[in-house]
């Protein structure tokens, strides 16, 4: 973790941040980029430590506690919002990713922030719910004819919805991979496993192991890796929780190879304990490494993912390293001929809209 700078030592260890010489302009500045400011705020008063940051790195930390609990309370009335419009739905409302951590109360909610809030609904019910939600506020975005095909007709998603007065961004998936992409996860496994939220009539969220091999294929077979090193994060947590209790890693590992999730798994094994030390029994992980690519392609996204999921895009290599992990992500998802057909019409957009 070396290379990670002084973010990657605060997030092995917290005390780490008071080593001599300290460099907070560059904490900060690391901590920022990878939107993981508020964990790290989180961390250090968990630790007691947050006052004893220097004044004026410390405005910044307490900065970011005071916008983290303001978009907790926002996200959580936005829930309850949601869960009233779609109550009438003959299943409940999953929440996913960031959203599912906090209304469940799990580990990575602790300091994180927040840019969107995400559903799992059935794909019969899309029609109803993308009405019920047009009713109550919510108005879809991307609204050239490419942009809308390409959502509806191939995403495991329908195009991003905002509201039009509180202005929050929700998004509403049908499944957690798209129909097209090279793993096929089983959506109707996903539904009958989920786990009711305790206190939230009509909202559930994953369950345990589900919860974790999504965070692994968000972060894994996915184009963006901007916000890649907070995603690790949030696995790791996943993880540590989770795996307190000893049946957790059977279930995951059986889990996973139902869900066809098994090489993403490995990635957040792999990576989660190289970055974080994320604490994975020796038998889990010789399970997981079945999973594993060949030899070529192993050395191949060491380096790639090496390199994206640093902090900064002050790294040509960054750089670089996700253009083609985004390449990469595009390619999991659609066959070539659907790739080709859809960067082309991205690039020739501005001289010609691709007709719906």
């Amino acid at each position: 973790m070396r290379s990670y700078g002084v973010l990657g030592e605060a997030l092995l260890d917290i005390d780490r941040v008071f080593a001599t010489p300290p460099r907070w302009d560059e904490l900060i500045r690391r901590g920022r980029e990878a939107d993981l400011l508020g964990t790290l705020a989180h961390r250090l008063a968990s630790a007691d430590r947050l006052g004893d940051v220097p004044r004026a790195p410390r405005m910044h930390l307490e900065s970011a506690q005071v916008v983290c609990a303001a978009q907790h309370r926002a996200v959580a009335r936005e829930v309850r919002e949601i869960a009233a419009v779609l109550a009438h739905l003959p299943a409940p409302v999953i929440l996913l990713k960031g959203a599912a951590y906090l209304i469940a109360g799990l580990p990575p909610a602790e300091g994180r922030l927040f840019s969107d809030v995400d559903i799992l609904v059935p794909k019969r019910l899309l029609p109803e719910v993308e009405s019920s939600l047009m009713l109550s506020g919510f108005a879809t975005t991307h609204h050239h004819p490419h942009d809308q095909r390409y959502y509806r007709r191939w995403m495991h998603e329908l195009p991003p919805m905002q509201h039009i007065k509180r202005m929050t961004v929700l998004d509403v998936h049908h499944a957690i991979l798209p129909e097209t992409a090279r793993a096929h996860p089983d959506t109707a496994a996903l539904f009958r496993a989920a786990v009711p939220v305790p206190g939230w009539t009509g909202v559930s969220v994953l369950a345990p192991a589900d919860m974790v091999l999504h965070s692994a294929a968000h972060l894994f077979h996915n184009e963006e890796f901007s916000h890649g090193l907070r995603d690790l994060v949030d696995i790791d947590l996943l993880l540590r929780h989770f795996g307190a209790d000893a049946g957790f890693w059977t279930v995951l590992v059986a889990r996973a190879r139902q869900m066809d999730l098994g090489r993403a798994l490995h990635y957040a094994v792999r990576w989660g304990r190289r970055l974080l030390g994320t604490p994975v029994p020796a038998p889990v992980r010789r399970d997981v490494a079945d999973s594993a690519p060949g030899a070529i392609t192993s050395t191949m996204m060491d380096a790639l993912l090496g390199n994206a999921l640093r902090p900064t895009l002050g790294s040509r290599s960054t750089r670089m390293a996700r253009r083609l992990l985004y390449l990469r992500g595009h390619w999991l998802k659609m066959p070539m001929p659907l790739l080709a057909w859809h960067l082309t019409a991205k690039a020739l957009r501005k001289e010609a809209p691709v007709e719906a």
